[in-house]
């Protein structure tokens, strides 16, 4: 008698809005804004749980904003993640939804999770892209994770989903 064990194939989503970012500066382009003191804190507090609930993503894709940077690397310091690998992405600043499925479309699959961060309104578009109850607005340092029952990329939209979580600072 054989045992036959069958591993369902799964890609993980990490949807990350950056965190609250300062207008103070307004001879500052807005690509450049930093990160507001009280958004590296919620950020902080969004990186503990990510941690407490084991993620591990494989790669970690960020806008080219200082804004989403630094978020992106407040969460990838708190999880292990090494700071120099986080791949920055000049489309995911002013882009739609469509463009960044399109970027994820082109993963290689032996990538099994990946953690975006980005800007609204695109990342409540996509969000909204995979969640069975659609949601008004992602709020600053917000997480959207996703289970997507597939091992290519490039199917995500057509397969089963299931919301891993949803989870804002005001939630913790």
């Amino acid at each position: 008698m054989y045992l036959i064990l069958y591993i369902y194939p799964m890609k993980k989503l990490y949807i990350v809005r950056h965190a609250k970012s300062s207008w103070e500066d307004t001879e500052l382009r807005d690509h450049d804004r930093p990160l507001l003191p009280k958004g590296i804190k919620k950020t902080g507090k969004i990186a503990g749980f990510l941690k407490k609930k084991n993620i591990k993503p494989d790669l970690m894709i960020s806008s080219t904003a200082v804004r989403a940077y630094e978020t992106a690397k407040i969460i990838a310091k708190e999880l292990a993640y090494p700071l120099d690998e986080i791949l920055k992405e000049p489309s995911f600043y002013h882009s739609d939804a469509a463009n960044i499925q399109s970027c994820l479309y082109g993963l290689d699959n032996t990538i099994n999770s990946v953690m975006i961060f980005g800007h609204n309104p695109t990342f409540t578009t996509l969000s909204n892209e995979f969640l069975p109850e659609p949601i008004e607005w992602l709020p600053t340092s917000a997480v959207v994770g996703v289970k997507i029952d597939t091992d290519k990329w490039e199917e995500m939209m057509f397969n089963d989903l299931e919301t891993e979580f949803i989870v804002s600072p005001k939630m913790l």
